[in-house]
């Protein structure tokens, strides 16, 4: 069949824009209130993430959605959405300074994995790991396991496990999108069942004050089906080998065409090479990711008050993430810059010449990142967060026992079209604790980790979603290749976590759900293998 051409594609991206535009308009005209705080407030990251799906092109389709967004806001007035787009939405999240503080860290990130590059520490790990692992299956465990270690926060997860892996599973022909997959699969769904973390002190940041939110939060960790199924996936299809929908094609190519890639946008493929020196050692990446580690921890203690006199767990509970990633990321920086110029691997120009070099390799991420939020900014104006309360308080009455499951489907769906995990914490936590404190605990806890795990299973799936753009980033992998490829995998693992919440709402038993989930994504994981090798079978006979 004749491959449709990138006009076709953005025309069907106008029609359908044009056509839910007019759908809106009809709305706001015959009602004006039929938008604000209703399922309308959904549709603006509807559209981007429809639009994204159907170009292929993340940039336009974000921008759209963020308009509209403004048109929807301001009853779809000219002057009233140009300041809903730009002062109310990009320039706005542009100003926040949370939102710088990512940007930085993620800029600084990108000097030093350039440094890393220049010094030859990279070059020389990829030797290391040549000799030391051997097959296709072992760069993959080493990627998840890498991905596990690095628990402290997904951004700095997402980054530094790319970084690092890239050149070994290049090596081993593992396709840029398999790496992308579990960079993403070990960045969110590790942190989200970490004590120890951004997003346990984000999370507990969201319940109540009457609830102790750290000691909410280690309750429901086993709990966090999607997280812990996530984990076990991807040790199992690595070690069997297991690659089914866009992913097989991908990994096909990788394995036996010698084509990491597949689709002809190859980000990074033809980027100048910095001049490496071949001086470098393995010490030379090790040493600045164990610096970025142990500042990034103390960046964040040092804001939740831990030098003040916070307790270890008070401190991480009150951290502010973006400024204390910034702290560390810098001062790493610093440090690694002064030890390149010790070992004289590195002059002092060459140094800096890594700024630019690294700031041009985070240009589009940031670009990405900044219409995400953007677009989020959006859906908290007209009123998201009030129609999610509402639905969740509709079905509250005779569904209690598959209220867990249900709760993780609206997760799911609220944390894919605003591309936010956070934000989903931030409005259903609050509403599940007030449904159920001081009337069920332990279904408290199970729908809480519900909510969790829905939130981290949208955010997993979504391409507006900024870990996913991250994972792109660290993989060096086109990023609606990344999400079109995951989508499966985030799917069959959604699945199975929905089956095992209505297990866990009616029998209230940790190790009879949490095993019956193990055991049903086992199954049909061997299942979808065995389909998947009779279909290839099958394809090698008729060709």
């Amino acid at each position: 069949m004749k491959k449709k051409s990138l006009g076709y594609k953005i025309f069907c991206g106008i029609v359908i824009a044009f056509m839910v535009g007019s759908m809106i308009y009809a709305a706001v005209t015959t009602n004006s209130g039929a938008v604000l705080n209703s399922f309308w407030s959904l549709v603006p990251p509807i559209i981007a993430i429809v639009l994204a799906l159907i170009t292929k092109e993340v940039y336009s389709s974000l921008f759209i959605g963020i308009v509209a967004g403004g048109l929807l806001a301001s009853g779809f007035s000219f002057t009233g959405t140009m300041e809903k787009v730009f002062p109310g939405g990009i320039i706005s999240v542009l100003s926040d300074s949370y939102n710088v503080g990512i940007l930085i860290f993620l800029v600084v990130l990108g000097v030093l994995v350039s440094l890393m590059n220049r010094s030859g520490g990279s070059a020389s790990f990829g030797n290391w790991a040549a000799k030391h692992i051997k097959t296709r299956v072992g760069a993959q465990i080493a990627t998840i396991i890498l991905g596990i270690l690095i628990f402290i926060d997904d951004y700095f997860n997402c980054l530094t496990v790319g970084s690092v892996m890239r050149p070994v599973t290049d090596k081993h022909k593992v396709s840029r999108a398999k790496l992308a997959y579990l960079i993403d699969a070990t960045a969110a769904p590790v942190c989200i069942i970490a004590p120890i973390s951004s997003w346990s002190a984000a999370v507990s940041g969201f319940v109540p004050e009457n609830q102790n939110g750290i000691a909410l939060f280690v309750k429901t960790i086993p709990y966090n089906y999607y997280a812990l199924l996530t984990i076990a996936m991807v040790f199992l299809i690595s070690i069997t080998n297991t690659n089914y929908g866009p992913m097989k094609l991908h990994e096909y190519n990788a394995e036996f065409k010698n084509d990491i890639y597949t689709t002809p946008d190859r980000p990074y493929a033809n980027q100048k090479e910095e001049n490496i020196n071949s001086k470098g050692k393995v010490i030379d990446l090790i040493f600045p990711v164990i610096i970025l580690i142990i500042f990034c921890v103390l960046g964040m203690l040092y804001t939740g008050g831990f030098f003040s006199g916070a307790s270890f767990i008070e401190a991480f509970s009150q951290a502010n993430a973006s400024v204390g990633l910034v702290y560390g990321s810098v001062l790493a920086l610093i440090i690694s810059i002064a030890f390149y110029l010790i070992r004289r691997v590195l002059t002092f120009t060459q140094c800096m010449e890594s700024f630019p070099e690294g700031f041009k390799a985070m240009v589009s991420p940031v670009l990405i990142l900044t219409f995400a939020w953007s677009l989020k900014a959006m859906t908290e104006t007209l009123g998201a967060k009030t129609y999610v309360n509402v639905v969740v308080d509709g079905f509250a009455g005779g569904f209690m026992k598959f209220l867990p499951a249900i709760i993780f489907l609206i997760a799911v769906f609220l944390a894919f079209a605003t591309g936010t995990s956070w934000g989903t914490f931030g409005i259903l936590i609050p509403i599940v604790v007030s449904i159920f404190d001081g009337k069920d605990n332990t279904m408290m806890i199970i729908a809480m980790s519900a909510c969790m795990a829905g939130a981290v299973c949208g955010d997993h799936c979504s391409p507006i979603s900024d870990t996913t753009i991250m994972s792109s980033a660290g993989a060096q992998c086109n990023h609606l290749n990344h999400v079109t490829t995951q989508l499966p995998y985030a799917m069959t693992c959604a699945a199975v976590s929905f089956v095992t919440y209505i297990i866990a709402g009616f029998t209230k038993n940790v190790y009879i759900s949490l095993i019956s989930g193990f055991v049903i994504l086992t199954a049909v994981i061997f299942a979808i293998k065995k389909i998947s090798d009779k279909a290839a079978k099958k394809e090698k006979k008729t060709a």
